[in-house]
């Protein structure tokens, strides 16, 4: 079968590889979608994910498909389901697991990170992160359960209220995500920064965005109870501390590079009582996902700006593919 595998940094071929075997435990899936995201780039790059992936190995962490083949042990799911798969695989027993904070897991494996994922026709899982999608939920729609179960997650971490005016800093696909789930979860303002114009209007025209700033020309008040930073660089995460009012809410969900730093005054964190809380990826928030698609309540493919084969991939990782606001690849019919 045809796989594209990443060789090394920012290196990926197009092999034919053998079709994975299936364990008793274990789902085979046939690819129909997988997105790509910000941590391919990095993965792509050579740095870490949300764990480090070791070439050769293929990609793709964001996947829907058909089940192809069951394990003897595998109830869940039956042969021919449309399914997604969560990538994160938890090992059950570290402190973590056992505290209920999975998502810290001490061994963290994942599919598409540390094992084959969906940039090839076929690939396997543990049948406990595959997931059946509802009829009224396209594949296309479904390649995308997972970036949204991660805003899902930062979504859990914050205490959201209907009285709360909110803050979405970055135009990108996550941060206009945020903008439906914060809407989907019932506050009433909800504003929307970022550099390109024309995302800013459509948000405002689409999902009712109230006001919207450019943020290479416009100032933003300091006047929101929950500041959402969706972009990961030290001027937007500075200036998410900065929008903030009295008991207000930052989530730094921006993935930064591992070195990065930022400044912000430690006196108007104690004054104004901030809380500044990270997300790190989705543990158990797959069904709401799924829910969130089907109820209608999220509308992602208007998000999704190109559709590509395997063999564009990697143009698109390395910025050869100019405009790319969310990019799918479509592996098989």
């Amino acid at each position: 079968m045809k796989a594209l595998v990443l060789t090394g940094t920012k290196k990926m071929e197009i092999q034919d590889v053998a079709k994975p075997e299936v364990k008793a435990n274990e789902v085979l899936v046939n690819t129909a979608y997988a997105g790509i995201c910000g941590t391919d780039r990095a993965l792509y790059a050579g740095l870490p994910g949300s764990a480090d992936a070791v070439p050769p190995i293929v990609l793709g962490h964001e996947n829907s498909g058909i089940v192809a083949a069951i394990g003897s042990d595998v109830t869940n799911v039956k042969v021919g389901d449309r399914v997604t798969v969560d990538p994160n695989i938890y090992c059950g027993q570290c402190e973590y697991c056992r505290t209920d904070r999975p998502e810290l897991c001490d061994n963290l494996s994942a599919v598409g990170v540390t094992r084959d994922g969906g940039l090839e026709e076929s690939f396997t899982a543990p049948s406990s992160v595959v997931y059946p999608i509802p009829d009224n939920v396209s594949l296309k729609a479904a390649a995308t359960t997972e970036p949204i179960s991660c805003a899902v997650h930062g979504m859990s971490l914050l205490s959201v209220k209907p009285y709360q005016k909110a803050l979405v800093i970055g135009d990108g696909f996550m941060g206009q995500l945020f903008v439906q789930l914060l809407q989907a979860y019932g506050v009433h303002q909800v504003d929307f920064a970022g550099i390109v114009d024309e995302k800013l209007a459509f948000n405002k025209e689409k999902f009712g965005v109230t006001n919207t700033y450019n943020t290479t020309r416009d100032s933003i008040p300091a006047d929101y109870d929950v500041v959402i930073e969706a972009v990961g660089l030290p001027q937007t995460q500075e200036q998410a501390v900065e929008a903030t009012k009295k008991g207000a809410q930052v989530l730094m969900f921006g993935v930064g590079k591992p070195n990065q730093t930022f400044s912000m005054n430690t006196y108007e964190v104690y004054q104004k009582q901030l809380k500044i809380q990270g997300a790190f990826i989705n543990p158990y928030a797959f069904e709401d996902g799924i829910a969130l698609l089907s109820s209608g309540q999220l509308d992602v493919e208007s998000l999704i700006s190109h559709e590509v084969s395997l063999e564009q991939v990697e143009d698109v990782l390395n910025g050869k593919v100019a405009g790319v606001s969310k990019a799918v690849v479509k592996v098989s019919d």
